[in-house]
C-alpha cells in the first residue's frame, strides 16, 4: 500500500492533505529528577511504506527504559497498522507508572485505539479524534476474500473492547460509529467519554463532564476480556482447508 492508496481507506477526504503533512516523528526524554518520560508519536503508526517509521517495539523499548516513570505521551497521527496500534495500548496500560496523552492534532484509526490507553486523556484546542472500519489488502479467490471480511469482523470487535474500556455510550453505538467513520472534536469527544479533559473548549457554562460512569474495576474487568479477544480458535483453524488460508497473500492491516 502506497501513501496514495493508505489515505484513500478514509470516507471523509476533507482532511486529507492536512493528515498527510503530520511530520513523522518519535522522540523519547526521560526525566529522572522529575519521574517522567515525555513520548512524542507523530506520523503513521507501524512500518511506513515511504518514509520513516516506528512500532511497538520503539514503544516497548522506551517502557522498559522509563521503568516506574509517570508517562506523557503526545500524540498526532493519521493511524497506519492496526496490531501496532493494539499493541501500544496493551503496553501502555500495562505500564506502572500513570499515563497521560495529550492529542495535539489528529488521532485517528489505530493512533485513536493508542489514545484508549491513558489514563488521562487531553484533547486539546482543536484536536480532532477519528474512529472507522479496519480495512486490509488481500487478492485471491472469492472464498479467501469473505474469508477477510470475517477477520476484519474479529478484529473490529476488540477494538470496539478497546474503545468501550473509556467511552460512556453502549457497545453497539460504539459500533454504530466506527462503521460510519466518527470525527470528533475535543468537545463531542469528551461528552461521548473517549476523552477526558478538553483544553479551552466550554460546554455550556457547565463543568466538563468527567468519565465517571465507568469504574476502576469495570475497566479492569474489560481489560482482562481483552486478553484473548484476538487470538484464533485453533481446533476451527484446522478444520479449515488449506486453500481458504489467506495470510501469505494479505499485506496488512490497516486502521
Amino acid at each position: 500500500m502506497n501513501k496514495e492508496m493508505f489515505f484513500k481507506q478514509f470516507r471523509n477526504q476533507n482532511y486529507v492533505e492536512q493528515l498527510k503533512e503530520i511530520p513523522q516523528k518519535f522522540n523519547v526524554v526521560h526525566d529522572e529528577e522529575k519521574k517522567t518520560t515525555n513520548i512524542t508519536i507523530y506520523g503513521v503508526i507501524g512500518k511506513s511504506w515511504w518514509n520513516d517509521s516506528f512500532s511497538a517495539t520503539d514503544i516497548d523499548n522506551a517502557l522498559n527504559e522509563a521503568k516506574d516513570n509517570d508517562i506523557i505521551v503526545n500524540l498526532n497521527s493519521p493511524g497506519g497498522d492496526a496490531f501496532d496500534g493494539i499493541s501500544i495500548f496493551n503496553r501502555l496500560k500495562r505500564h506502572s507508572g500513570k499515563v497521560t496523552i495529550h492529542i495535539d492534532g489528529w488521532a485517528c484509526s489505530a493512533a485513536s485505539v493508542i489514545a484508549m490507553a491513558a489514563d488521562e486523556l487531553i484533547m486539546e484546542l482543536g484536536s480532532m479524534l477519528m474512529i472507522h472500519e479496519a480495512s486490509s489488502l488481500v487478492w485471491g479467490t472469492k472464498g479467501e476474500m469473505r474469508k477477510e471480511a470475517d477477520v476484519l469482523e474479529e478484529l473490529e470487535e476488540g477494538i470496539i473492547d478497546i474503545y468501550s474500556t473509556k467511552a460512556i455510550i453502549s457497545r453497539e453505538e460504539i459500533r454504530q460509529k466506527v462503521d460510519a467513520e466518527t470525527w470528533m472534536s475535543a468537545k463531542t469527544a469528551c461528552e461521548l467519554g473517549f476523552a477526558d479533559k478538553a483544553e479551552g473548549v466550554e460546554f455550556d457554562g457547565e463543568t466538563q463532564p468527567t468519565n465517571t460512569d465507568r469504574t476502576n474495576e469495570d475497566r479492569k474487568s474489560i481489560l482482562n476480556e481483552l486478553n484473548g479477544i484476538l487470538q484464533p480458535n485453533s481446533k476451527k483453524q484446522k478444520e479449515e482447508p488449506e486453500q481458504q488460508k489467506v495470510a501469505a497473500k494479505r499485506r496488512g492491516f490497516f486502521f
